[in-house]
């Protein structure tokens, strides 16, 4: 009876192997110049720049560069999602509503909670800003003046 019950475990982590091999996955590469950017919202953030490496920012959870221009700033804002930022070039800008500005270099890293945090996001003057967004929702920007309406 051991036999029977030690073979049947053998085959089901063989099996369990094999299923495994066929659905791996392969290496997905996207080089910086096949990126395809796309304005993330010319209303709300005009010359800012988003480039999905997976998911799509418009509908659900995503992950991707944005691009600021130098000098950006946004008003006042919330999003929906929680947003966690790195910071690929320049000096991204993030200010909670009424407290002092966040100055993030390069390879630094933001939480960005949903819902209630209020704030400003900008790029220092001295050059563009790049930076990588991962969310498990749609990307938004709520402006504080629509919240309140």
């Amino acid at each position: 009876m051991k036999g029977k019950y030690f073979l049947a475990l053998m085959a089901s982590f063989a099996l369990a192997a094999v299923v495994s091999a066929q659905t791996a996955k392969a290496p997905i590469f996207i080089p910086a110049a096949d990126l395809k950017w796309a304005p993330l919202d010319a209303k709300l953030a005009p010359g800012v720049m988003s480039a999905d490496v997976w998911g799509d920012h418009t509908t659900g959870a995503f992950g991707g560069f944005t691009k600021f221009p130098a000098g950006f700033q946004t008003p006042v804002h919330t999003h929906t999602n929680e947003y966690k930022i790195v910071v690929v070039s320049g000096t991204f800008l993030q200010a909670p509503e009424g407290k002092p500005v966040v100055r993030l270099g390069p390879g630094s890293y933001l939480m960005q909670p949903a819902g209630s945090y209020r704030h400003t996001t900008g790029c220092d003057k001295a050059s563009d800003c790049v930076v990588f967004i991962q969310s498990d929702g749609k990307f938004d920007l709520i402006p504080v003046d629509a919240a309140k309406k």
